[in-house]
């Protein structure tokens, strides 16, 4: 296990080629999930729910829309960067074990969520940490994760019967890995370097 949190955050891909497909184990699940429910929200709201998914057929579906979506991007790029793109795997819906969809309730909590009245987004912010706790946690199991992002989200909702008014905000592929590189594929594929950290603090004002 790692030592400390910082290695487990510094460790964190979002992991694309490297699932392997093998089982995981329900107590495993069972504490990534623990921990993604574990995650802070404004008026103890939990405005989230968790959608594991196993069926290879549903899977499928939801894999042919990623790609379909894929080409949409893809048509909006030229010259370098869409050589580059063309380069870049963008999903392991398939390769991977299984997959979660975390989804954002804003009614949960009822019409007056402590801590909503000044700022209503912050219940999608609570439903990001809880997204970002269960990417962690499957870190520190040895687990890859990977977030896709290229779908529609009145597809995703059909197709998982999720209700109106409910929406899924990430579709994340789960499962055991060969490796976690040490480098994030963007960067390693040139689509873009990480941002210093000393260009993202500012002391007092921007």
């Amino acid at each position: 296990m790692p030592d400390s949190i910082y290695d487990v955050i510094h460790r964190r891909r979002d992991v694309r080629g490297e699932f392997t497909g093998e089982p995981l184990a329900d107590d495993v699940l069972e504490r990534v999930l623990a921990a993604a429910h574990a995650a802070p929200s404004v008026g103890l709201s939990q405005p989230w729910d968790f959608v594991v998914i196993r069926d290879r057929g549903i899977r499928s579906e939801f894999h042919r829309h990623v790609h379909e979506e894929r080409e949409v991007f893809a048509a909006t790029l030229t010259g370098e960067a869409a050589d580059r793109f063309a380069r870049i795997k963008i999903d392991g819906v398939l390769e991977s074990t299984l997959s979660i969809v975390v989804t954002y309730d804003a009614d949960r909590g009822g019409p007056a969520v402590l801590g909503r009245h000044a700022i209503a987004d912050a219940g999608l912010y609570s439903a990001c940490l809880a997204v970002q706790n269960l990417w962690l946690a499957a870190t520190a199991e040895e687990l890859g994760v990977g977030w896709v992002s290229f779908y529609r989200e009145e597809f995703l909702g059909k197709l998982l019967g999720i209700p109106d008014g409910i929406r899924p905000i990430a579709w994340l592929c789960v499962g055991p890995v060969s490796r976690l590189s040490d480098v994030p594929d963007l960067e390693r594929h040139g689509w873009r370097k990480r941002r210093p950290l000393a260009q993202a603090v500012h002391q007092d004002r921007w």
